[in-house]
């Protein structure tokens, strides 16, 4: 049976479309964002998203400061990222709305809780006068509506409590929105069943709050028409919704399982990393064993010592926590053992931004331990794409017999995209040889790749010292020679660079030579890639190169860099990748940074594009 009413009113097609939740943090904006985007790509359509969380855990309700938010950008065509400005807002009060109001274009749709517009609610919004009735809105289509009282009245019967009641009010918006895209309410309400079906009442309020929301929009003689995005033009396959902490955790455990291993993921719950730890602990039946540390610094050792005993390791932090694990990454160094550590990366220094995004750890994972202590470095570019540098992570890990570095950012982490399920012929096995030989085991003799030999401990004739004072060359006995020193820091150097032989060639998109070349790193590809697109159809001469492997970098990437006159890197740091680029190739690289916790957006690069290649329309 069909729930979804039928609308008599006309609808408008649109290409893509992008709408922003916000409200205050305890108004579920997250949530029924994330129902907006699941109902969105269950109709075919590519998503982004963009969850905005408040860094003060319990801010004074309804100022600034509680503001929280969830953007969407869905289309009928690929997206990279969840829109720069937005097409509708809606906001649940006041402060929502002081926050917000700059997200939305000129002409936008301003769908607005009126009942929450008061006196005392516009003072803690630091408004000394109510923009409902002053024309400051005019150049957007506002629509008033009594949210708050017309949830109470929809839910009335079902006993709860006025301020239980009020609490289905996110649903009631849900539905204005879902009048508004022309989105179905069935997989929502199958999803409210669901979640509440333990507790009637709540599931059949907020049922009947969203389809409140959707019967007011259809009724309303102000809203006249609709708006529809079609399904988009995807690779043939069954998709999800993902986030790139779910992503991750996946990647993982898709990793253990080609490696035909167990999975010990120990950590120590920290903003924005923490979903990591929580996803994992739902594979128990995948053979997965999650260890909640009582510090970083146990959390790592611990993957250390998992390690050792030859499972696949993992942990997953934010910045302080890197700072913390530092040591023991040392001793996963000194000891060449594979294990992946995972740096959700956040606003800093100290405890900094925690729920917003920054990429200004990677000095820290290139070079931020004691001592001559290389690792690999590489990072996701989008939330779905933690998946698959997961697995790459891990392999590269076994194959090199070192632990590896995966950064990831508060952007990428919370944030959602559609995602194809991979078929199992598309994952490749990751291959593990133990030392099983005591006749020909020696603990460091070395392959031709510069890795050696994995022994499990207990296997029959095998023994070496496990520690963190340096290794003789091929016994691994302890040794204070100089000589040994530097033959040994030499060839885990060596072991590192040589992972480049595992880096496919940098890829152009564009000319592969010219003007400019925009190179990116991490979760700014989306914004990046979508200016360049956009310049070169404009007809402005610049390309961009994205990189995956921050440590080593591929091999062909200094021949590009010299190909173009200009090279400009975007990077949500004070120039990192830049004075990296600029030491290690000898380019006049220069950098486009931000720190203000939040993405680029498009308009802000292809200013830039324009700045140096000029302003052409």
């Amino acid at each position: 049976m069909r729930t979804t009413p039928k609308s008599t009113k006309p609808v408008k097609e649109l290409t893509q479309a992008a709408v922003r939740f916000a409200g205050d943090s305890g108004d579920g904006m997250q949530l029924v964002g994330g129902q907006f985007t699941s109902t969105s790509a269950v109709v075919g359509n590519d998503v982004a998203t963009f969850p905005d969380y408040p860094a003060e855990i319990r801010a004074p309700v309804g100022t600034p400061a509680g503001v929280s938010g969830f953007q969407i950008n869905f289309a009928s065509r690929h997206v990279y990222t969840p829109g720069d400005r937005v097409d509708a807002l809606v906001v649940m009060n006041p402060a929502a709305l002081k926050v917000n109001l700059g997200e939305l274009v000129e002409g936008g749709i301003l769908i607005v809780n009126s009942d929450e517009f008061t006196e005392p609610n516009l003072r803690k919004a630091l408004y000394d006068h109510n923009p409902l009735e002053t024309g400051e809105l005019d150049r957007f289509q506002v629509y008033k509506v009594p949210i708050t009282q017309n949830t109470l009245e929809a839910v009335k019967d079902t006993g709860l409590s006025p301020r239980d009641a009020g609490r289905c009010k996110n649903f009631y918006a849900l539905g204005l929105a879902y009048w508004l895209f022309d989105r179905p309410l069935e997989p929502t309400l199958r999803w409210i069943n669901s979640k509440f079906g333990r507790v009637p009442a709540v599931a059949r309020a907020n049922s009947l709050a969203l389809q409140a929301g959707y019967a007011y929009a259809e009724a309303a003689p102000e809203l006249t028409v609709r708006f529809r995005v079609q399904p988009a033009k995807l690779r043939p396959g069954t998709y999800r919704s993902l986030t790139g902490n779910q992503a991750a955790a996946l990647g993982l455990v898709t990793a253990a399982q080609l490696a035909g291993k167990p999975l010990f993921y120990g950590s120590y719950p920290i903003t924005p990393a923490s979903e990591i730890l929580h996803d994992l602990a739902s594979y128990k039946s995948l053979d997965v064993r999650v260890f909640q540390a009582e510090d970083e610094i146990a959390a790592m050792a611990a993957v250390v010592g998992a390690a050792f005993a030859g499972a696949i390791a993992a942990t997953g932090t934010s910045g302080p926590g890197m700072a913390l694990k530092q040591e023991a990454i040392g001793l996963a160094v000194m000891t060449e053992l594979p294990c992946v550590i995972i740096n959700v990366q956040r606003g800093g220094p100290s405890t900094g931004l925690p729920t917003k995004t920054e990429q200004a750890d990677l000095w820290q994972a290139i070079l931020g331990r004691n001592g001559e202590c290389p690792v690999p470095v590489v990072a996701a570019q989008s939330p779905a794409d933690c998946f698959w540098t997961a697995i790459e992570a891990v392999r590269i890990a076994i194959k090199y017999m070192t632990p590896v570095i995966m950064l990831s950012d508060g952007y990428l982490a919370m944030g959602s995209e559609a995602w194809r399920i991979p078929d199992l012929s598309e994952l490749t096995p990751i291959e593990i040889r133990h030392a099983t030989d005591p006749e020909t085991f020696q603990p460091y003799a070395r392959d031709q790749r510069g890795a050696r030999p994995w022994a499990i401990p207990g296997t029959p004739g095998l023994h070496h010292r496990i520690g963190g004072l340096e290794k003789e060359h091929i016994t691994g006995n302890v040794s204070y020679n100089p000589q040994n020193h530097q033959l040994m820091v030499t060839l885990r150097a060596r072991k590192v660079d040589n992972v480049a032989d595992d880096i496919p060639d940098q890829e152009v998109f564009g000319s592969p030579s010219g003007q400019l070349l925009l190179v990116s790193w991490g979760g700014t590809f989306g914004a990046v890639r979508t200016a360049v697109q956009q310049a070169r159809e404009a007809g402005q001469d610049v390309s961009h190169a994205h990189l995956r492997w921050l440590h080593p970098m591929p091999r062909n990437l200094g021949e590009i860099l010299r190909s173009f006159r200009q090279v400009l890197v975007c990077e949500m740091n004070l120039g990192q990748l830049q004075l990296l680029l600029r030491a290690r190739y000898l380019v006049d690289a220069m950098g486009l940074h931000k720190v203000q916790g939040r993405p680029f957006t498009v308009a802000e690069i292809r200013d830039q594009i324009n700045k140096l290649l000029g302003d052409k329309k």
